[in-house]
């Protein structure tokens, strides 16, 4: 996008794509359908935004998700807007995003080598930037004005990700927040042994809690697997839950798997599910309020025997256990299953109105590198796009200036 938008300002510009093709990392985005950005007007946007949401106002000012989908349909894109905002192209294909963009910048343009991976960055004496990079085994480099990390972050490295561009940006002087895992699985305690294979349950509450102190809340989907817990709630919550687990705080997942229901609404379907029909054990009236894998799990939680008879007690245990099922988290899956990095490039060392260092002139920044993170639901793409795009009229319009 920052590509693009800079030769498309008459800038001569050159892109160094380390994998063998350019937007790897988009072609996998949305489970591969592609959810490019959300509808949400910028109020609401800025909420799914950490840590710092009002460092994006003047991307957004200049290109937000409007202007997205605008220039989606200019580049032959045309969008659909499902649930929650979620905006998609309609073929459902994020290989299609990648392939118009890609086609778009080489109008524009700019010369883009594949296969070509950055070894070093010198700024010299001058303000000139070098990049040493190596192309099929051939070490070559490149002299700029103007210099663009846009690397992304250390999540999904088969897609290239590997964190390069931090190294990058602390040569040229700048410091980094702490990386970590977000939008990422959790992992709960003991769940190996109970065998799930990815059981999905809907319309659950879900609320973390560190050292007795709730920390995030959220209502949607969960699913249960070999490890622990993801989906969609449970990734939204994540980067509260990484955070307070790296600061060595104890938490717990507190689950509501009937939100809906009071604890009396539940006690009443209790007893109508036992009354006139034969419910041989505490299982099968289990069977009755949740998948079969759930069974085992659910009775231990309950402090019932799934194969005994239903007895005094029995429904008040499964009561207050479909009310308040409480999980004890013990860590978080890495960087090569978290759709996004937490932490970055420091955002008081960047000038908001450009994307350019404020400790080396001539340097930008877009995307994940920068310490900035969104929710699921299109946000971090939105966060890319908007970078990329501002940084690239910053830098044309910088260098026109100078000329």
């Amino acid at each position: 996008m920052a590509a693009g938008r800079a030769a498309e300002r008459g800038i001569s510009v050159l892109l160094l794509e380390k994998m063998e093709k350019p937007l790897r990392k988009l072609r996998i985005s949305g489970k591969g359908r592609g959810n490019i950005t959300n509808s949400k007007p910028i109020e609401e946007f800025l909420q799914k935004i950490h840590p710092c949401s009002s460092f994006m106002r003047p991307a957004f000012s200049l290109f937000f998700n409007t202007h997205l989908v605008k220039f989606m349909n200019r580049i032959g894109v045309r969008t659909v807007e499902e649930r929650g905002g979620r905006v998609f192209p309609a073929s459902q294909r994020a290989w299609d995003v990648a392939c118009a963009l890609q086609g778009w910048a080489q109008r524009t343009g700019v010369e883009t080598l594949c296969h070509a991976r950055v070894t070093d960055v010198v700024r010299g004496k001058s303000g000139l930037f070098t990049v040493t990079f190596d192309q099929k085994g051939a070490k070559r480099t490149a002299q700029s004005a103007k210099l663009l990390l846009a690397t992304g972050g250390l999540s999904y490295p088969a897609t290239g990700s590997t964190g390069d561009g931090y190294t990058f940006a602390q040569k040229l002087g700048h410091s980094l927040t702490p990386l970590r895992p977000s939008l990422t699985p959790i992992e709960v305690a003991g769940f190996s042994r109970y065998g799930f294979d990815d059981v999905q349950m809907r319309n659950v509450k879900a609320s973390a809690a560190a050292d007795g102190k709730i920390i995030a809340e959220e209502f949607g989907e969960l699913m249960l697997t070999t490890f622990g817990v993801c989906g969609p709630i449970i990734l939204r919550m994540s980067r509260s839950i990484v955070d307070a687990l790296r600061a060595q705080r104890e938490v717990k997942l507190l689950l509501d798997w009937k939100p809906a229901l009071s604890k009396q609404q539940l006690k009443n379907r209790l007893k109508r599910e036992l009354q006139g029909s034969s419910i041989p054990n505490v299982g099968a009236l289990l069977r009755k309020l949740m998948p079969a894998p759930l069974i085992p799990f659910f009775a231990e939680q309950a402090e019932l025997q799934a194969r005994a008879k239903v007895g005094k007690g029995s429904e008040a245990k499964i009561v207050d256990t479909l009310k308040s099922c409480a999980l004890q988290v013990c860590g978080y899956r890495p960087f090569s299953e978290a759709i996004i990095t937490a932490g970055g490039v420091s955002l008081g060392e960047v000038d908001e109105s450009a994307m350019q260092s404020k400790l080396a002139p001539g340097l930008y920044f877009a995307g994940e590198l920068l310490d900035l993170d969104g929710d699921t639901g299109g946000y971090n793409l939105q966060i890319a796009f908007s970078t990329g795009w501002l940084a690239g009229e910053a830098m044309a319009r910088e260098l026109r200036a100078e000329s």
